[in-house]
């Protein structure tokens, strides 16, 4: 499968079914499905929240299909960004696309003028702790059973620079 292009763009509550499947297959696999499309409607229109989707055309043999290839979900705060949920869609990883939305909340964080962004990751997903620690967030608190009482998690938090 080729990504022969990806823009970029705000959620809207259409796509509230994807992201919310991506959520379960991707974060929540092992866990009682908590991110269900009602509950990405309301993260999509809360006015303190940005969800991000990744749209991406991909192209494989004679064939051009566009489908969601991630999603992220950051909570505004008055000096404080949380990172919810960043997902991308497996046959899609390690193209950037995490980067990419990551690096645009970032931007909208600094933006709004807030200094920090903090996010909860799966113990288990080393791959995504690996990813946070490259992208300068510093790993915290182990919280055991954080998930659901069955999985752990770390906090991890960024400082961001301005310029």
């Amino acid at each position: 499968m080729e990504l022969a292009s990806t823009v970029l763009d705000l959620a809207n509550t259409e796509d509230a079914a994807p992201i919310a499947r991506l959520s379960r297959d991707e974060i929540e696999r092992g866990l009682d499905w908590r991110w269900r499309p009602p509950a990405i409607r309301r993260l999509i229109t809360a006015p303190e929240v940005a969800v991000l989707c990744a749209r991406c055309r991909v192209a494989s043999s004679a064939t051009t299909t566009e489908l969601l290839g991630g999603f992220g979900a950051m909570e505004f705060g008055l000096d404080r960004a949380h990172l919810v949920l960043l997902a991308v869609e497996p046959s899609l990883r390690r193209r950037g696309l995490a980067r990419r939305m990551l690096r645009w909340l970032e931007k909208s964080a600094r933006t709004a003028g807030i200094g920090e962004i903090d996010l909860e990751v799966r113990a288990d997903n080393s791959g995504a702790r690996q990813f946070y620690l490259v992208e300068g967030f510093s790993r915290g608190e182990y919280l055991p059973g954080y998930y659901q009482g069955r999985a752990a998690a770390y906090r991890m938090n960024k400082k961001l620079g301005f310029t």
